[in-house]
């Protein structure tokens, strides 16, 4: 874009503030739905996996508890491949007819 284009400099730094502002909230936006792959698998947060089944954290504990779903645990952080929850999902899948 050329400098031309604009009458004064307020009316330059009002479009630089604009288009910083949008791509913030484009880079909020991809950092926030971001999920890293490593060999193919994509890995999940404990915080992920709640809102995707909709349920709490206590209840994902349970699950853990349970080995209702596998889990990740590296260190302190627990991880959950996205590949094993869909696994779960369908093995346990009832059709409503």
């Amino acid at each position: 874009m050329s400098m031309e284009l604009f009458d004064n400099d307020a009316e330059e730094i009002a479009y630089y503030k604009r288009t910083f502002e949008e791509l913030r909230t484009r880079m909020e936006l991809i950092l926030e739905n971001y999920r890293p792959v490593m060999n193919g698998e994509i890995y999940l947060s404990g915080e992920d996996v709640c809102k995707l089944l909709h349920i709490s954290k206590r209840t994902l504990q349970q699950y853990r508890d349970d080995n209702i779903l596998p889990y990740i645990q590296i260190g302190g952080k627990i991880i959950y491949r996205e590949s094993d929850i869909l696994t779960i999902l369908e093995q346990n899948y009832t059709s409503k007819e």
